[in-house]
């Protein structure tokens, strides 16, 4: 079974806009995993518009599913991991007033800052991720530069799927493949939801986790939080 992570960033978010702590994101962490979630996602960003630094370490006692932290491996993030030593941190290449992640990685571009950035997180223990778009130059790269997966973005696939057209998934089924024969991980997010993921699991080979944040937190208005983290579990068995 492919495992799901709920990135919570949303619910940080929530709470940021009125002050105080409502919603409590620690209490939402808890409860998405009581509720079967298998791991907690978080992206803080340098401004630290919905996840607060703190949020990270304050989640540390809370997490006991796998817990995952994304973002771009400026020095502060990098020490940010480094002290909280998360289950996974997931590097993305995100600029500082990016609404969303929008690319992945170029990892030839970049493969000397990578493997150093990789080689110290690995050192602490700590299972590395790399964000890349399905393009097999880039999968291929990212096993040079010593990641333990790859994380694919899912943008380009949930909007071809929307659009009646499944074929976009081919350069996924090709990326996966390709990882899958080099030893990589895989792991997958973005724009993922109820209405594709069931398709793009079944067509992806050796999934092992998607991250979860902004359709799930949506369809939650709607149907519940506990609801709708069982109807994500059933579509990922």
């Amino acid at each position: 079974m492919t495992k799901l992570s709920v990135n919570i960033n949303k619910i940080a978010t929530l709470r940021n806009s009125r002050g105080g702590n409502v919603p409590d994101l620690l209490k939402v962490a808890a409860d998405v995993q009581k509720f079967g979630a298998q791991g907690v996602t978080i992206h803080p960003r340098p401004d630290e518009r919905h996840i607060r630094y703190q949020d990270a370490r304050d989640l540390v006692p809370v997490v006991h599913t796998e817990y995952n932290i994304e973002g771009n491996p400026v020095k502060k993030f990098i020490d940010l991991v480094l002290e909280v030593k998360p289950t996974q941190v997931t590097l993305v290449p995100d600029a500082d007033d990016a609404i969303t992640s929008n690319a992945g990685w170029d990892t030839v571009k970049h493969k000397s800052f990578l493997q150093d950035v990789i080689t110290e997180f690995k050192s602490n223990g700590i299972r590395t991720s790399i964000f890349v778009d399905p393009v097999l130059e880039m999968i291929e790269g990212a096993k040079e530069i010593g990641t333990d997966r790859i994380e694919l973005y899912t943008e380009a696939f949930a909007h071809e799927y929307g659009l009646g057209n499944t074929a976009g998934i081919d350069p996924y089924v090709a990326s996966a493949k390709l990882a899958n024969d080099l030893g990589l991980g895989i792991n997958a997010g973005h724009d993922l939801s109820l209405d594709n993921i069931k398709f793009f699991k079944e067509n992806i080979p050796g999934l092992l986790e998607v991250s979860i944040g902004h359709a799930l937190i949506a369809e939650s208005l709607y149907l519940g939080l506990e609801n709708v983290v069982n109807m994500y579990l059933q579509k990922l068995k």
